[in-house]
């Protein structure tokens, strides 16, 4: 049996201090340059820009202005709460209709304490409900997440907040850094490239008609948003020599390793894969390498991703490759039955 929601809030919350009020409404023209203002005081850990936050909110396929919580006190923007459904699928006709996510929210130092954060957060997850979603999830929204999940340790106040609304902790995501100042290519993997091209595989960088296929690979057997990641990367223009693949000796494409991927940022290393039959051969060690070595051929000081599993086979591959942790972020789900 499904949950009754609580009752609908009032259209502003009341400043206990100075009696001012704060309206929390859908998103309107106007509010992005204050929106993304008031977010980099609120997180300038994390600050957004306006063309990120046009093409990662405004410009996604699945944005509704109704689910960008936006709270207004007087002209100035103190407060958002984002949630997001799918109007369109991510892969095949599939549109979760279970599934909401909310990919961030903040409140503006200003106006914390009177309760705006729980305000904010319940408004999104009524307006979530209102469209049939049973299942919300913090932040891992795909195709345009910002962060992961939530970093507790940058933002205590806000996982105590979504605690208390039922939020739970599904499993931890690391990101990983590795300087590339100084790097060159390991002995130990220059002699295992070489040991696998003389058995016959073949590593490069994919052609226009490998590309088909590389799709197909990173689509079918591993994540259909890292296909879109792919495909959008290299619409837009994204040299096919930010990408490595290798082909098996039978001529099969069995992995690839690339940067540059995700909104063009060169020093972004990923997706990165390999199929489960080619792994504990060296191969995804050699094409990571690969890879590492064309950024600082191209003036990279650094590499690093958002997103692996702490403890998982691919964290210890680049562990063992220089990369350490450098934030950990829990990736949160509520359900109501």
């Amino acid at each position: 049996m499904k949950t009754q929601p609580p009752p609908p809030p009032s259209p502003t919350t009341a400043d206990r201090t100075t009696g001012s009020r704060v309206e929390v409404r859908g998103f309107r023209v106007g509010d992005g340059p204050r929106l993304v203002e008031a977010w980099r005081h609120s997180a300038p850990g994390d600050p957004i820009s306006p063309d990120r936050f046009r093409s990662l909110v405004l410009l996604d396929a699945n944005f509704d202005p109704e689910g960008l919580r936006v709270a207004v006190e007087g002209d100035r923007v103190v407060g958002a709460a984002y949630a997001v459904r799918r109007l369109t699928p991510m892969t095949g006709t599939d549109l979760e209709p279970e599934q909401g996510w909310i990919p961030f929210f903040f409140v503006a130092p200003a106006a914390r304490g009177r309760g705006l954060g729980r305000r904010l957060l319940t408004d999104a997850l009524e307006w979530l409900d209102g469209h049939g979603r049973t299942r919300v999830d913090f932040s891992s929204y795909t195709p345009h997440y910002f962060l992961p999940g939530l970093d507790a340790e940058a933002y205590p106040r806000a996982a105590g907040l979504l605690a208390s609304l039922g939020f739970r902790t599904l499993y931890e995501a690391a990101a990983m850094d590795r300087a590339l100042v100084g790097y060159r290519l390991p002995e130990h993997v220059g002699r295992r490239l070489g040991e696998l091209t003389e058995r016959g595989c073949r590593f490069g960088t994919p052609s226009e008609d490998d590309l088909v296929e590389l799709l197909a690979l990173a689509g079918n057997h591993f994540n259909p948003d890292w296909a879109r990641a792919i495909r959008e990367c290299l619409t837009a223009g994204t040299p096919q020599d930010r990408i490595v693949v290798v082909r098996n000796p039978a001529g099969r494409l069995a992995g690839w390793a690339m940067h540059g991927a995700y909104e063009s940022v060169d020093e972004r290393f990923g997706p990165f894969g390999v199929l489960e039959e080619a792994r504990g051969t060296g191969l995804g060690e050699v094409l990571l390498h690969l890879v590492l070595e064309r950024m600082r051929a191209r003036g990279a000081h650094s590499a690093w991703f958002l997103w692996t599993g702490e403890r998982s086979p691919a964290a210890h591959l680049y562990r063992k490759a220089g990369f350490t942790t450098t934030r950990v972020f829990r990736v949160l789900r509520r359900e109501t039955v």
